[in-house]
């Protein structure tokens, strides 16, 4: 091994232990067990114990399909090996997980630029705190990022040489990310797209394409066979994927209420407030914001609709009704800010916000009021962080769009975060972590504007 390689060995394991200190110190600080990671839980300990995927009840099991099975299985080989209540474990799995992530973010990087490039990649993603705070998180993230990198990654080794055993590995990659979220399909898409026409778009070469990406999208989809069999027996409904209202068939759902929050909602202090309190807990009048009303009757009638639910803090038909009601006259009159502003507000939010959720302190952290100095200033550098990490990774890709070999990837990155973005104009609630997915491929791309590329780095490497 040469010095140079030696070089890179060793500021390679120094970069994976500072990550795997970062991560430590979130799950040491501020794990996240409760809420999602308790239901994940739930479900697969009914599973394995009484041989229903549900929720317990006075009355024995209920079965659900509101979650799909990707998570709760990794819960459950965790619960197998450490204890059926060891939650905390599955975290420092997910710490192990989350560092493979990283370094396949360096592999990747070195295929665009170098050796230079990988250890950027693998520093920047070794020490980003929006890769690391998900590690202490009982939720789907990690396992995602994970799944997402290796098939980017896999996808780009195909194209360089279109072996058999890549596209086994893409498939794989492609199927996991379905079976914990059903947005995942979207990776699907993009990833099949590339594999089509990635390698020419002439009909010779996309014929040559067509056996390998129809046996990834069969690997992609086999795993969801016998769940839509089981949803098909159990609930007589054709349910492949999760139910976008995470509501199982016969349950109730608000859609007057959504409809409404989405005629003002933009930022996750109001997900956080509302959004997730409704039917179950007290909304406070006092945390909307100007832009809920139009005109003081509509003030006086969203006070009264509140006030009529918090007495019950239970979803009713006629709450429901009302705010159905509600709804409609502000899109009357509002039609473009709420099928185009208000949409784009969100995916705004949901992209440049500073990622604090998982921090202790104000959701709303420009207010001094309730922001001490310290969450004021963490919150301004998280938030410079995530925009520099965007500025830095478009400036990555135009510096790669010339290197004809590595253009199907970038194309199929793009395609990636168009999708996304797409989907993220319907949802409901603004939630960063939905954007999550983003950082991984910003890293990379940062990495490459960051190193000064070599023209030997840019050949393939099989």
């Amino acid at each position: 091994m040469t010095n140079p390689r030696r070089r890179v060995l060793f500021w390679s394991i120094v970069a994976l232990f500072a990550g795997a200190l970062l991560r430590a110190y979130c799950i040491r600080h501020y794990p996240q067990l409760q809420g999602d990671p308790q239901l994940y839980a739930e479900v697969i300990r009914n599973w394995m114990t009484r041989g229903v995927y549900g929720f317990t009840q006075e009355a024995g099991v209920r079965p659900t399909l509101i979650r799909l099975p990707g998570y709760p299985i990794f819960l459950g080989v965790c619960f197998r090996l450490f204890g059926m209540a060891n939650l905390q474990a599955a975290l420092w799995v997910q710490v192990a997980v989350d560092l493979l992530t990283c370094g396949l973010l360096a592999l990747l990087a070195r295929r665009f630029a170098g050796d230079r490039a990988a250890i950027t990649a693998l520093w920047l993603a070794a020490l980003c705190p929006f890769l690391a705070e998900f590690t202490a998180a009982g939720l789907t993230e990690t396992l995602t990022l994970f799944c997402t990198v290796l098939a980017f990654w896999a996808l780009q080794r195909w194209l360089d040489a279109p072996l058999w055993r890549r596209v086994v590995v893409l498939g794989a990659a492609l199927a996991y990310a379905i079976l914990l979220r059903p947005d995942q399909g979207l990776l699907a898409a993009s990833v099949l797209l590339t594999m089509l026409l990635g390698r020419g778009y002439r009909l010779p070469q996309v014929k040559g394409t067509i056996v390998p990406a129809a046996v990834c999208a069969l690997l992609a989809v086999l795993p969801l066979v016998p769940w839509t069999a089981r949803n098909y027996r159990v609930f007589h409904v054709l349910q492949p994927l999760a139910p976008r209202y995470a509501n199982d068939p016969g349950e109730p759902n608000p859609y007057g209420f959504q409809r409404w929050y989405r005629t003002w909602a933009i930022d996750y202090a109001s997900t956080e407030d509302i959004y997730w309190d409704y039917d179950g807990d007290a909304m406070d009048f006092a945390t909307l914001p100007a832009r809920a009303f139009d005109s003081p009757e509509q003030y006086r009638e969203t006070a009264a609709i509140l006030a009529l639910y918090n007495e019950t803090k239970r979803n009713s038909p006629e709450v429901d009704s009302r705010f159905a009601a509600l709804a409609e006259q502000r899109v009357r009159k509002h039609p473009v800010r709420y099928y185009v502003l208000l949409p784009v507000a969100r995916l705004g939010n949901m992209l440049l916000r500073p990622r604090v959720d998982w921090l202790p302190g104000s959701l709303q952290w420009w207010r001094w009021s309730e922001s001490s100095p310290l969450q004021f200033g963490r919150a301004l550098f998280l938030g410079a962080l995530n925009l520099a990490l965007i500025v830095f990774a478009a400036i990555g890709a135009w510096r790669l769009k010339a290197q004809t070999d590595l253009r199907p990837i970038l194309l199929a990155m793009l395609a990636y975060g168009v999708l996304r973005c797409a989907l993220l104009l319907t949802v409901d609630n603004s939630e960063p972590r939905y954007t999550v997915e983003f950082v991984p491929l910003w890293i990379v791309l940062s990495a490459v504007a960051l190193t000064k590329p070599r023209a030997a780095a840019l050949g393939r490497i099989d």
